[in-house]
């Protein structure tokens, strides 16, 4: 039976004993119906699992004693940053989850002219809360010990004002496929558009910025598959997948 695995944030100090807060303490009790004596796995993001024991699960909450901490996880080989056009609910949260399964090191969800969905003030708080829980979970389920970032929101040209010259954007019109690109450094950011793509306008504006066009074969990809296509191409050739 697999040990459960979960995120919390909080200290996790080996031979300490952790009173979680409510949210955390009904997804234990409730939710994966752990009770004392049960094991799991936990972690806050430094880049090590601790194991741990739950104590007690009552009025009062549950406490958790936290036991040694595992191994560091690697650094990657290869870090990937993601630039997503939002897209709409489901779609949006399948490619985040995906993109951090697959080992992205930071997204930033990109307002473009062609998003469908309108966010603002707490409405857009709430919804780069609710990325950050689809982050986390993807985590979770994955095995990875560190939290990719999480960016704020931003538009398109702000975003573009400030990526490293040579981005690649998935353009299935450009004559290069990804897998004939040159082999990257250590680090490499990748544009996808949302429902519908970029527009005229924006791609022109991603070219001066020396954003650089790949395809990645001769279909067209849905706004959710492609940037996940895109991080196995390059994990594959270049990445952690290699091994």
């Amino acid at each position: 039976m697999r040990i459960p695995r979960v995120y919390l944030d909080h200290p996790l100090d080996p031979q300490t004993e952790l009173r979680l807060p409510e949210g955390p303490a009904r997804h234990l009790s409730q939710v994966l119906r752990l009770g004392p004596g049960d094991g799991l796995a936990c972690f806050n993001g430094d880049g090590r699992d601790r194991a741990a024991q739950v104590v007690a699960v009552g009025r009062l909450g549950v406490v958790l004693a936290i036991g040694a901490a595992g191994a560091v996880e690697p650094e990657p080989v290869l870090r990937v940053f993601l630039g997503l056009g939002i897209s709409r609910g489901e779609r949006m949260d399948y490619a985040i989850q995906k993109a951090v399964e697959l080992g992205v090191a930071g997204l930033w969800p990109l307002f473009t002219e062609r998003s469908m969905v309108q966010l603002q003030g707490e409405r857009l708080q709430r919804r780069l809360e609710h990325w950050r829980g689809v982050s986390i979970g993807a985590c979770e389920q994955s095995g990875r010990r560190r939290l990719p970032a999480l960016a704020d929101a931003l538009p398109l040209a702000q975003w573009l004002a400030a990526a490293a010259p040579g981005a690649l954007l998935l353009d299935p019109r450009v004559p290069q496929a990804l897998a004939q690109w040159a082999p990257p450094g250590p680090d490499v950011t990748l544009l996808v558009g949302p429902e519908g793509g970029l527009s005229p306008r924006e791609l022109d504006l991603a070219r001066r910025h020396g954003v650089v066009g790949v395809r990645l074969g001769p279909r067209i990809l849905r706004a959710e598959t492609a940037p996940l296509a895109a991080l196995a191409v390059l994990q594959a050739l270049w990445g952690d997948l290699r091994d």
